[in-house]
């Protein structure tokens, strides 16, 4: 129907002309009826957005009405106009889904005003709808391919989505955690309330608590008026608290508490607050680790790692690339409206040879710069791909043996510093991570080896914790 089309149920004639051309000269267009039966025929048939109708009618009175169209419709907006209005007819005609109603004789202007606000109430909920839909196609870019570590995530998402068990994301950054911790939350029932994500690493550590928790007004200045916090905006739904890794211990003290006892108080405040939210929580560092090295506390990392889930790397999940590159190239073509074709074969070998350090993010950062830059109904092409992604389909053929020069020739050092970390790579793997076999393995000394891997960067420059272990045990 159209967008301002109305249906009007009145068994009162003289009302209904008067409605009809009140509504008429506002530009809307009016199908008017006497009875709910008529009514509801003409509904099934045409599926008016928005419908009004009179109280008392003969044979089904307007509550029948509302129900039955709120059965066959829900996002439907209904009103009553009644000329017997009673408190208990508002709550009865609210509690069964109308958006309003009018006590007869009512003016042109309230009339209008309501009609406007049902109007826009129902676009609201239509592109809340519409926007739900594009979240969960996102989604499901996390969790689409057919590899193996892919299948296993999908059926981990699958069994813990609609419980109330918290959940620890583990995962390199660029993996999907924010993607795997929003199918989990749509997934659940706990999808029409909110999914409230913050970012702990992004926050500097005075605000994050406000953020998280809200404050009362007064409490510091500049403090003028009382605000919720994250917690109390997701109240019914789902919390992601992203790189909790890096939350200070005087906040991790505090969403202990959250956790344990489903309550906390505003800065300033005194009373506790409780609420109903569903933690999801995730982090690309190693906890267990941090628990060891006092950095973060042993009984909020038990208590957030009921279930924990992996995202895996694009480098684990390499036959998905394809998937994933058909995807984002489709998600262009409705943003952008412009196709880009798939790569040749050539291209397509030099994406899956490379390691995606960035992961799912790095590939669609990718495909975005290609859709802006590629002529409308192009294929993408070798030369389309950055260097580092040429660089590496080159090197793997130096390491099988095959030295053809491309015509272009090549960069000496890149080549050379690419074919290092693939050996230290290699020699790592196959001694389980240990840097002083590795350095055996490889005919360095230990100390050379770790000054390469940091120049490389291959570990953090700080990263020292597993030399000591080594030290420790010869």
């Amino acid at each position: 129907m159209a967008e301002r089309a109305i249906l009007l149920i009145d068994d009162d004639e003289n009302s209904r002309l008067s409605l009809c051309e009140i509504l008429e000269l506002q530009g809307y267009g009016v199908i008017a009826v006497a009875t709910g039966e008529e009514g509801l025929r003409l509904h099934k048939e045409n599926n008016f957005k928005l419908i009004l109708t009179d109280l008392r009618l003969p044979g089904l009175s307007g509550i029948d009405v509302i129900r039955k169209v709120k059965s066959l419709t829900p996002d439907a907006e209904t009103i009553i106009l009644t000329g017997y209005a009673t408190v208990e007819t508002a709550v009865e005609a609210m509690r069964i889904g109308a958006f309003s109603y009018l006590k007869k004789p009512f003016g042109k202007d309230e009339l209008l005003v309501t009609l406007e606000k049902a109007l826009e109430h129902h676009r609201l909920k239509t592109e809340n709808t519409k926007l739900k839909s594009e979240i969960r196609q996102s989604c499901a870019a996390a969790i689409t391919g057919t590899s193996q570590a892919v299948v296993v995530l999908r059926e981990g998402i699958e069994k813990v989505a609609d419980t109330d068990s918290t959940v620890l994301i583990l995962g390199e950054s660029g993996t999907g955690k924010e993607l795997v911790a929003k199918a989990l939350h749509y997934g659940s029932s706990r999808c029409n309330k909110p999914f409230v994500p913050i970012n702990c690493a992004a926050i500097p550590e005075d605000l994050l608590e406000s953020e998280l928790f809200g404050f009362e007004k007064g409490a510091f200045t500049g403090a003028i008026a009382a605000k919720a916090g994250r917690f109390e905006v997701a109240d019914g739904g789902t919390i992601f608290l992203d790189e909790i890794g890096d939350m200070s211990p005087g906040l991790q003290v505090k969403i202990l508490r959250v956790l344990q006892e489903k309550e906390f108080e505003r800065i300033g405040g005194r009373s506790p607050i409780k609420v109903d939210v569903r933690v999801v929580a995730a982090t690309n560092q190693d906890l267990e680790a941090a628990v060891e090295h006092k950095r973060f506390r042993k009984d909020l990392y038990y208590r957030l790692n009921v279930i924990p889930i992996h995202t895996p790397t694009l480098r684990e999940r390499r036959d998905d690339i394809q998937i994933l590159l058909k995807h984002f190239l489709d998600k262009g073509f409705h943003l952008k409206k412009k196709e880009i074709k798939g790569p040749t074969p050539e291209a397509m070998k030099a994406l899956q040879e490379y390691d995606w350090p960035g992961n799912i993010r790095e590939l669609e950062n990718l495909v975005e710069r290609l859709i802006v830059l590629k002529e409308d109904g192009s294929a993408i092409t070798i030369k389309d791909l950055p260097d580092k992604i040429r660089q590496k389909t080159f090197d793997s053929a130096v390491l099988a043996g095959n030295i053809n020069m491309p015509a272009d020739g090549i960069d000496f050092n890149a080549v050379v510093d690419n074919f290092e970390k693939d050996l230290i790579m290699t020699a790592m793997s196959k001694v389980g991570g240990v840097k002083k076999k590795a350095a055996e393995y490889l005919g360095l000394n230990r100390t050379t080896l770790i000054e390469k891997m940091k120049r490389k960067g291959m570990i953090e420059a700080d990263d020292d914790a597993e030399d000591i272990v080594e030290r420790t045990n010869p």
